[in-house]
């Protein structure tokens, strides 16, 4: 199968940003006078919205979940930047790709606020413009619903039946499944290949370049 598009999730997929969530919303746990929570649930929760981390991972009440997100936000610059950097290979494979002529897009879980920045800062901007990023801040429905993919294939002029989705977690597989898409798992992420595999995806790679070959 030749894909002429591809959607691309960004934490986990293109970007380690575990242990720069990880300590964000600890200090965000501690700003508020509540418990840390354990690391592994946060991990677990990547790729959901940013609210079903307080609420899942670290218990916060109904009531504080919208400032714990605030506070998560307003401090994630200064505390999670320098400990984000790409997985192997991904500029080199991005670079190929477009090479190509493959239509590229991102459709994320995280904000424009920080995911704008992040693509710029390390590069992925160079191959895949922030006109091309579809963010949690789009006011759809959060992965696993089909909602992010089907506005970047509506915006981009993308066929369902020609994209591949690609991503960590069974919430962008599982999107991509529900908007009529291809789906792809990476290995090396935040869910495990036994994870991943639940959800039914069309291929699986256990590296970055890895996608050269499909």
């Amino acid at each position: 199968m030749h894909y002429k598009n591809i959607l691309f999730d960004f934490d986990g997929t293109l970007a380690d940003t575990r242990e720069g969530i990880i300590r964000t919303v600890q200090a965000t746990l501690r700003r508020m006078g509540l418990p840390e929570a354990e690391p592994a649930a946060i991990a677990a929760t990547i790729g959901l919205p940013l609210t079903e981390c307080f609420r899942l991972a670290a218990s916060v009440p109904e009531s504080r979940v919208d400032e714990a997100a605030a506070i998560y936000r307003d401090i994630f610059p200064s505390l999670a930047l320098d400990h984000i950097t790409l997985f192997p290979g991904v500029l080199e494979t991005l670079a190929h790709l477009l090479a190509l002529g493959t239509d590229m897009a991102i459709v994320s879980s995280r904000h424009h606020t920080s995911l704008d920045p992040l693509m710029t800062s390390l590069g992925v901007a160079d191959y895949i413009p922030l006109s091309h990023a579809f963010g949690e801040d789009e006011n759809l429905h959060p992965k696993p619903a089909p909602d992010l993919a089907a506005k970047a294939l509506s915006a981009l002029g993308m066929e369902a039946g020609q994209t591949l989705v690609v991503g960590d977690t069974v919430y962008d597989l599982l999107m991509g499944n529900a908007a009529g898409c291809h789906t792809c798992g990476v290995t090396y992420g935040n869910q495990s290949r036994g994870q991943l595999l639940l959800a039914h995806p069309t291929h699986l790679i256990d590296h970055f370049a890895d996608l050269l070959g499909l």
